[in-house]
């Protein structure tokens, strides 16, 4: 079996991981993947997406997955590209994938659909905006990919203006509309599905945390950490969502002749109302691909290459019993700015612990360095929240580098 993953951070070491221990034997290409990549994957030179489907013809691979979610709305689309040449691609054709590339649709989509999410309305301008903001807090919502730092949840005017200023002035996202949305309040949750035409699965279920700081300070992050469980969502809230949410998504990318092969994560509010949709994302969650990847069990690739084909068996995979808990290490001057070129110490790494590469390179003498803004994910496992936590945060004091950032409350905060 020839699989290629295309990324190159801590979801796609995760997931190359995982496919590496189902299969051992497997052929894995990353494209365009990481110096840490590297040790389980063969790395892809590509200039553009043809060019990387020219590749996988000529070395026959039989399985693309994809990681990074750019790569499905990008020119024509990786999956629609794979479709062309018969390639089986686990990610939604670029049309589907509209569900994560822009909000505007994917509120419009549920509204459609009569999926419970927050009132809203898109706007074009700043002037606009500030005549749909009617009461604070208010959640505004760039309507495109920005690598998870395109919200902010407004307590007031002076941040509300600033956060526009970002959008319509500095144009620091691109060109694009905004969404103005009513705050909802409640805990969070992230509940990934496989889903395959007019079937699901539904996996185990995340919580991430995005802020910078602890107790949910400071501004948004592409995600400081996450938690995975089972026993994070009750039996019975998880039918609720199930019913509410989940079965009318599948059943509305049908009704709107929306092709869809491939994970959908579903960023759910559990509000005093009952379960409430935030947003889509059309892969697999990061930093919650960290900790949930690691417990599954069972022959993950079968898996992905039938439902790619058409076919999905959930029966193929489990996940085992307890608690996964991911703690990223943020490099200095994060989410803001991020600072490259300095020194990792500490990665021999502990017994049971993992450690996934989201932005490192290795310097010219071998040693691993900063390379992004979240550096890597230190991921541990353990019977109870509380030992797989305490592995999690020991392994994590060990590596060090300067500037290094991370929260203390992940798997903490929520909890008590």
């Amino acid at each position: 079996m020839k699989i290629l993953v295309t990324g190159k951070g801590g979801r796609e070491h995760a997931l190359l991981s995982a496919l590496r221990e189902s299969a051992p034997d497997a052929k894995l290409y990353a494209y365009p993947g990481s110096d840490a990549i590297a040790d389980i994957a063969q790395r892809v030179e590509a200039k553009d997406l043809l060019d990387l489907i020219a590749f996988m013809q000529r070395e026959k691979v039989d399985l693309c997955v994809a990681g990074e979610e750019a790569y499905l709305v990008k020119d024509r689309g990786l999956a629609n590209l794979c479709a062309e040449v018969g390639i089986p691609c686990w990610g939604p054709y670029k049309e589907a994938a509209q569900l994560e590339a822009s909000k505007a649709f994917a509120k419009y989509f549920l509204q459609r659909h009569f999926i419970p999410t927050a009132a809203f309305s898109v706007v074009h301008t700043k002037h606009e905006a500030h005549r749909a903001i009617t009461k604070y807090p208010v959640v505004l919502k760039f309507d495109g990919l920005a690598a998870g730092k395109g919200v902010a949840v407004c307590a007031d005017a002076v941040s509300a203006d600033e956060f526009l200023d970002e959008v319509f002035t500095k144009r620091a996202f691109g060109e694009g509309d905004l969404i103005v949305e009513e705050c909802l309040t409640g805990p969070e949750v992230s509940i990934f599905v496989s889903v395959c035409d007019d079937q699901y699965h539904i996996l185990m279920p995340a919580r991430d945390y995005k802020r910078i700081g602890d107790n949910d300070e400071g501004p948004n992050t592409g995600g400081m950490g996450a938690v995975a469980s089972r026993q994070l969502v009750d039996e019975v809230m998880l039918a609720d969502i199930e019913e509410r949410i989940v079965k009318p998504t599948v059943a509305g990318l049908r009704k709107d002749g929306l092709p869809y092969r491939g994970f959908l994560y579903f960023g759910i509010m559990l509000t005093p109302n009952g379960p409430q949709m935030l947003e889509y994302n059309c892969r697999f969650g990061d930093p919650e691909a960290e900790a949930v990847l690691p417990m599954v069990r069972g022959d993950f690739v079968s898996y992905l290459f039938n439902a790619a084909k058409g076919e999905l068996k959930p029966e193929l995979i489990h996940f085992a019993e307890g608690w996964s808990i991911c703690v990223i290490l943020a490099s200095a001057g994060y989410p803001v700015t991020s600072r490259n070129g300095d020194k990792i110490s500490g990665l021999h790494g502990d017994n049971g612990v993992r450690v996934f590469h989201c932005g490192t390179k290795k310097s010219e003498d071998g040693i691993f360095e900063t390379n992004g803004g979240r550096v890597l994910a230190v991921v541990a496992q353990g019977g109870t929240r509380e030992e797989a936590r305490t592995q999690a945060y020991e392994a994590a004091e060990k590596i060090s580098f300067d500037g290094r950032q991370r929260r203390t409350d992940i798997a903490k905060l929520h909890f008590e």
